[in-house]
């Protein structure tokens, strides 16, 4: 299964693939019936394989339903819906897109954005009625015309395209391959032995490789059904998990967090709805956390660790019975991962430096980026920018990003750290630690903070218990008590350009 094509013909033709509130279910036969539309669709008017299609649609069955079908001949670039018209300039411009697909009736700057460029506009025009993700397309912005490279794709095409976060740079370009999205849904469903019984409450973003591939295309690739929502809602989500009798769910750290702050008046639908297992990804979940979560749901959860250039999952926790390691992010699960020094070599067990990987889901390259690839690839190897070390028994723990490692007048601080020891402090909701610049020191540590509802402490509490535990020089010299602390697009906690979020630069 080296294409998306290949890959739909897992599900059996009557059983559900896509399901959502107000929809008839979209059966695995009725994708691909989609799937050949949209490709005659596309494909007569000039938009064949490898050719880029832009997605702004919201959170939805269509945009889970638009970036498989798409993808399956053509080349899906999703976007974040709440971009500004500067944003979507630069996107489109960038991806040197052909054709830019909204939903009907949207409001969206983009549309703006690519009538300026030149950008035909698709609109789709959802058929609930006919199933979950069902629309049609209308390509009459576009002239008749012939595809040059009409058809299916092929594994080495690509089937979608992301920008890095940008946060310290210009985002780049990351193309990955049929083959690589396939491989990666395949490591997926290994690492969580996703069956045709399996039903997924999807609440991740679908303009993130997270949402995208562990949350649509690996348990899709087993022929089991994804519930797609709107987006992640606290307030929904224990109503979501009663009505749609999930088997799992998949969500960054910062949606567990407040998913748990709302179990306690919802432990009757947890009763109800067994979960198989929770999956975590995207960013560090803290110990303390996957524990309330396992005690909470009487379920195992599984942490992973991914990136946009390995189209998502590179290690993974094992299920049980085999060793889940609380702070780590698992084993090699998909693509083989190492750890290597500044010099190319490979470390021993033990030994901390970057972690590389290599494998059938990384991706060939970054797009028109020279000096960025030369960094990236070593012999052979992608480095992944984190800085980490394996056990003897192949776990690996991420001991931080080497652009977040803080540099306190050449005392380096790893930010996870200080991290997991505020939150074994009873009053801790919620943290992040970050560099703050120093006039002297080059960098001094500061954390946000977000206690637990009810709970109180004090800046100066909060810097007495750090200091019983570590170095003075860790101890934050700036911890900020917030309502809440501002996230990324999808519910990560940055720590880069934090400082400057919260006016301390």
């Amino acid at each position: 299964m080296d294409t998306l094509t290949d890959w739909m013909k897992g599900g059996q033709d009557a059983a559900t693939c896509l399901s959502a509130a107000g929809a008839a279910p979209l059966s695995y036969a009725g994708l691909r019936q989609l799937t050949k539309e949209v490709q005659h669709a596309l494909n007569s008017v000039g938009i064949g394989r490898n050719d880029r299609v832009a997605l702004v649609l919201p959170n939805s069955a269509e945009m889970a339903a638009s970036f498989i079908t798409v993808a399956a001949c053509c080349t899906s670039a999703p976007l974040n819906p709440s971009y500004r018209a500067d944003e979507f300039e630069f996107y489109l411009n960038d991806l040197n897109a052909k054709a830019l697909v909204v939903e009907a009736g949207s409001s969206s700057a983009s549309i703006e954005v690519a009538h300026k460029l030149g950008v035909s506009v698709l609109v789709l025009h959802p058929t609930p009625a006919q199933g979950a993700g069902s629309f049609t397309l209308d390509t009459s912005s576009r002239s008749a015309s012939s595809a040059s490279n009409p058809g299916a794709a092929h594994p080495d095409d690509i089937a979608l395209v992301l920008h890095t976060s940008g946060t310290t740079s210009r985002p780049k370009i990351v193309p990955l391959t049929q083959r690589n999205v396939c491989a990666s849904a395949r490591h997926i469903a290994a690492s969580t032995r996703f069956t045709a019984q399996d039903r997924g409450l999807n609440v991740m973003p679908l303009f993130h490789i997270h949402g995208l591939i562990a949350g649509i295309l690996a348990p899709l690739s087993q022929g089991g059904e994804v519930h797609c929502t709107a987006g992640f809602n606290a307030l929904k989500f224990f109503s979501q998990m009663d009505e749609v009798k999930p088997t799992w769910y998949t969500a960054v750290p910062t949606m567990h967090q407040a998913i748990l702050s709302r179990a306690t008046n919802n432990k009757d639908v947890i009763e109800r709805v067994p979960l198989r297992f929770i999956r975590s990804s995207s960013s560090s979940l803290p110990p303390q956390v996957l524990a309330e979560l396992e005690a909470t749901f009487h379920a195992p959860v599984i942490e992973a660790y991914g990136m946009t250039e390995a189209a998502h999952q590179m290690a993974c926790n094992p299920l049980p019975p085999a060793q889940r390691k609380p702070g780590t992010v698992g084993i090699a699960a998909g693509p083989e991962v190492a750890i290597m020094d500044n010099d190319g070599k490979l470390l021993a067990h033990g030994d901390t430096g970057e972690i590389v990987i290599r494998g059938p889901n990384v991706t060939p390259g970054y797009e028109n980026n020279d000096k960025a690839n030369a960094e990236s690839f070593t012999h052979g190897w992608f480095r992944t920018g984190d800085q980490g070390v394996m056990d003897a028994d192949g776990y690996i723990s991420i001991t931080g990003r080497l652009k977040e490692i803080i540099n306190r007048g050449g005392e380096k601080i790893s930010p996870r750290e200080i991290d997991e020891i505020l939150m074994d402090h009873p009053a801790v909701g919620q943290v992040v630690c970050f560099g703050i610049p120093h006039d002297k020191l080059g960098e001094e540590v500061g954390a946000a903070v977000v206690l637990r509802e009810g709970k109180t402490a004090t800046e100066k509490e909060l810097r007495d218990y750090i200091a019983t535990r570590v170095a003075d020089f860790k101890v934050p010299r700036k911890i900020l008590l917030m309502e809440d602390i501002p996230k990324g697009a999808t519910g990560k906690l940055q720590r880069i350009g934090m400082a400057q979020k919260l006016g301390l630069a």
